[in-house]
């Protein structure tokens, strides 16, 4: 099966996504006037996104029929984005792992239509909504529908949960598995190991999401106050 994204035209007559009913896919959430951009692309026009227990689906509102699809398996991190150095709109950011290539050769022309061959070399979507605050939950419903994909090829933490960083300004659940990218500590999930995408390091691309947030600046000095979450 091909890794990333892919276009998506599994649409029912009412306008909704046929799930998988074989693996027992169910629908978790449904985000109206979403946009996604990917890669280096600007935004789409906003659609509906469909965040079910195995995919990400997002359809088009402007043109019918067009739609894409990742699978959770494929998504290595995803992160809630507000620094508008980073990106001018608050967003849910996403790595994802792609065919080898670059998001160049995807395609920055955004009057072209995507290929199947350039959707899978795109390694980076952000999903903008209308309501910026309700990219939280969706960052909770991502969170639990990684937990429900667990990478099959990695090893089991044995020490996985979740905590509260008490010295975030915006109070955020962070998974424990996460790790310190030169002394800052985003706010993401990694359902999957952080490794090699596109042959550049993952966690470096993570500098991006909030390098210059300073709520994040004296970290390493104010020291780890977390507080476990319970679940």
């Amino acid at each position: 099966m091909a890794l990333g994204l892919k276009i998506f035209a599994d649409i029912a007559g009412d306008g909704t996504p046929r799930l998988d009913d074989a693996s027992d896919e169910e629908l978790v959430c449904v985000e109206r006037a979403a946009s996604v951009a990917l890669g280096r692309r600007a935004p789409e026009a906003p659609g509906t996104l469909f965040v079910t227990t195995r995919r990400v689906i997002w359809l088009s509102e402007a043109e019918k029929g067009k739609g894409y699809v990742v699978e959770f398996l494929d998504i290595t991190l995803h992160a809630v984005s507000r620094d508008p150095e980073a990106y001018p709109s608050p967003c849910l950011y996403t790595q994802i792992e792609a065919e080898a290539g670059s998001d160049e050769e995807a395609g920055d022309l955004d009057t072209e239509p995507l290929s199947e061959l350039q959707l899978a070399k795109i390694s980076e979507m952000r999903i903008i909504l209308s309501d910026a605050a309700q990219l939280d939950s969706l960052f909770d419903a991502f969170c639990h529908c990684a937990e429900l994909n667990p990478d099959p090829t990695a090893e089991q933490n044995e020490e996985d949960g979740w905590f509260h960083d008490e010295d975030m300004a915006d109070g955020s659940w962070i998974h424990g598995d996460e790790i310190m990218v030169d002394g800052i500590d985003p706010e993401y999930c990694t359902p999957n190991p952080i490794g090699e995408n596109d042959g550049s390091d993952l966690s470096r691309s993570v500098l991006e999401l909030q390098i210059n947030d300073q709520r994040f600046e004296d970290a390493d000095e104010d020291g780890e106050e977390v507080r476990q979450n319970g679940h």
